[in-house]
């Protein structure tokens, strides 16, 4: 059930590793699941894990976020000054 996991992953992002696989899809349930922890990214499906603003949320949440993100992105000049920051 959407609205269960998404109340889920509001209390604890890494929730998100227990959802069922197209929920991990689920733009918006990500989000809610990367602004708690951003290292939820990591259970996100990968074309998620390829959304730069997506990554970008993730990352100020949290800079270790980075490494779950989508190999292209890793070398992106402003995620990887985010990811420093934190």
């Amino acid at each position: 059930d959407r609205e269960l996991v998404l109340e889920a992953v509001r209390q604890n992002g890494n929730a998100l590793h227990f959802a069922a696989e197209p929920l991990k899809s689920d733009r918006e349930l990500v989000l809610e699941a990367v602004h708690q922890s951003g290292v939820a990214l990591q259970h996100a499906a990968a074309p998620l894990q390829a959304d730069r603003e997506l990554v970008l949320d993730a990352v100020r949440q949290n800079g270790v976020a980075l490494h779950f993100a989508a190999e292209p992105l890793m070398s992106d000049r402003e995620l990887v000054l985010e990811a420093v920051c934190q």
